[in-house]
């Protein structure tokens, strides 16, 4: 996963039809857990582009996207959020929702 800064969340989102956006805290234990998850989820996914953000830089943007905690994936199609995830339970879970997100959205 790319770390990207808030200045490029409007672009990238804008320009890639599919985008995975982790949000984060790294003082988080789970969220730690949940980015290690990501990384393997995120190899069996080489056509969507996925990024990481921590939210202790973007707290007006979480607010509008009503982020309620974290670690948080949300999943964009076309500029819009379509899902967002809270638990993220196991790899195969998050490989199941990545699956279903993706082919709902072609």
């Amino acid at each position: 996963m790319k770390k990207i800064q808030l200045a490029e969340i409007d672009d990238i989102i804008d320009k890639e039809e599919t985008v995975c956006l982790y949000v984060y805290t790294p003082m988080c234990g789970t969220c730690q857990l949940a980015e290690r998850m990501m990384e393997v989820v995120e190899e069996l996914f080489p056509r969507i582009p996925f990024y990481k953000i921590d939210i202790n830089y973007m707290p007006e943007r979480a607010a509008i996207w009503k982020i309620e905690s974290v670690p948080c994936l949300l999943l964009f199609d076309g500029g819009n959020i379509v899902h967002k995830l809270y638990a993220f339970h196991s790899v195969p879970y998050l490989y199941e929702t990545i699956k279903k997100f993706w082919t709902e959205n072609r």
